[in-house]
């Protein structure tokens, strides 16, 4: 990924600009990293900003383009978190991960927190919301000029069930997306520097996920680069079983991130990056076998 030095906003911190462009030869590898005490797949494991900032670092070892840090959990019933505290959470590891020379994505549903992270030196907004859980969002997202990823939402955690109602997955799905993007635009963000996530598992059953993952080529004809976010997501289970560790959906969240990149998602986000890389690494020399 090119992405060109430039001085944040504020004139506090220095570092590179992500870009949404879709000239890399396979998918962005989006390395999560919870900083949270209760994330359904690794809650706990990173709530302290040494061990937080050791994990992003080996993420980047395995093959991480980017470390996206949240601070709140977004699981199905999880509680809301102050700003407060997020903020307490992430941005000092966003700040030690960037002073190591380590891209990084903030996970935030809230424009203060997304602010301090661009302070701290954070190249990407990763908001699951789309923008419409914080009506600040996109007004801080042009202002910083920060690339965006705005995810399909259709409320918190807690309306999931309520709210995974469509006649058409897909077509309701681009056609809400569509609408964010048009929102985006008018406040004065860069359409260059948008990039949609089809939010799996949000306010959407095992069905509605299989269907927007196998069509992924309509979502991104709406002329925005796509990230896929299925990383060890509940409705994986079935496929291993159902009352597994979450890491046991691992291998499936790896075939899927190869079958992402060859419907050209732009980016997957993951929790074992070392699996998806090498599914990866085989999708680009196969791509690489069909060209000889």
């Amino acid at each position: 990924m090119t992405s060109p030095t430039h001085t944040s906003h504020t004139g506090t911190r220095t570092g590179r600009r992500a870009s949404a462009s879709t000239t890399s030869p396979r998918p962005r590898i989006i390395g999560i990293l919870n900083t949270t005490p209760d994330s359904f797949s690794d809650g706990g494991r990173f709530d302290s900003t040494d061990a937080a900032i050791e994990w992003g670092s080996k993420l980047v070892e395995a093959g991480a383009d980017f470390v996206d840090v949240g601070g709140e959990s977004t699981r199905p019933g999880a509680g809301r978190v102050s700003v407060a505290d997020e903020l307490a959470r992430v941005i000092p590891v966003i700040t030690g991960l960037v002073d190591l020379g380590i891209p990084v994505s903030v996970d935030t549903m809230n424009s203060e927190t997304a602010l301090a992270a661009a302070d701290a030196g954070a190249e990407i907004i990763n908001d699951v919301s789309g923008g419409l859980a914080d009506p600040e969002m996109y007004r801080i997202v042009a202002r910083t000029g920060l690339t965006y990823i705005a995810m399909h939402w259709r409320g918190h955690s807690d309306s999931f069930k309520d709210t995974a109602n469509y006649n058409n997955v897909v077509l309701d799905v681009r056609n809400e997306l569509k609408s964010r993007l048009a929102e985006l635009i008018i406040w004065g963000v860069d359409p260059d520097r948008i990039i949609i996530d089809p939010g799996l598992g949000f306010s959407k059953t095992a069905d509605h996920n299989w269907a927007l993952l196998g069509h992924l080529p309509e979502l991104a004809s709406l002329g925005h680069p796509v990230l896929v976010g299925a990383s060890r997501k509940k409705f994986l289970a079935p496929l291993v079983a159902d009352d597994a560790p979450a890491d046991y959906r691992d291998p499936a969240t790896a075939v899927i991130s190869a079958l992402a990149a060859q419907a050209g998602a732009w980016g997957v986000r993951v929790h074992n990056v070392e699996a998806t890389k090498a599914a990866l690494d085989v999708w680009s020399a196969w791509e690489n076998g069909r060209a000889e």
